[in-house]
C-alpha cells in the first residue's frame, strides 16, 4: 500500500492537486478531505495531475467523482491530468471519459 499524498500548486486559472499514491477505500478520504477544504472560485479550473498515481479502485473513482461535484458546485471547472494507462482504460471502459476531461499532461491542462 501506497499512502496517498498531496501536493497543491496554484496557478493563474486554478489549483492543481498533484496526487500521489493508492487512491484506494484506505486513502480516498484523504483527497475528499483535501477538496473539502478547498476553496474554488467560479470560472476556475481545479486540476488533478495524477502521473504518479499508483492504483485507483472504486472508492477512488468516487472519490474523483466527488471532486468534480465540488468544481461543479463552484461553478468550476475540473480536468484530469496526465492520467496514468491502466486508469485511463477503466475511465474510458465505464464511459467516464466523457464525464472527465482528460489532457496528457498538466501543464496542457492549465
Amino acid at each position: 500500500m501506497n499512502p496517498l499524498t498531496i501536493r497543491q500548486r496554484d496557478t493563474a486559472t486554478g489549483p492543481v492537486l498533484h496526487v500521489v499514491g493508492d487512491l484506494d477505500f484506505d486513502q480516498a478520504p484523504v483527497l475528499r478531505g483535501r477538496l473539502d477544504q478547498l476553496a474554488l472560485s467560479p470560472g476556475q479550473c481545479l486540476v488533478l495531475e495524477l502521473s504518479e498515481l499508483a492504483f485507483c479502485d472504486s472508492s477512488g473513482i468516487t472519490a474523483l467523482l466527488a471532486a468534480r461535484q465540488h468544481a461543479l458546485a463552484a461553478d468550476a471547472d475540473i480536468v484530469l491530468a496526465a492520467v496514468p494507462a491502466k486508469l485511463h482504460r477503466v475511465l474510458t471502459l465505464v464511459g467516464l471519459d466523457q464525464v472527465f476531461t482528460l489532457r496528457p499532461e498538466a501543464g496542457a491542462a492549465s
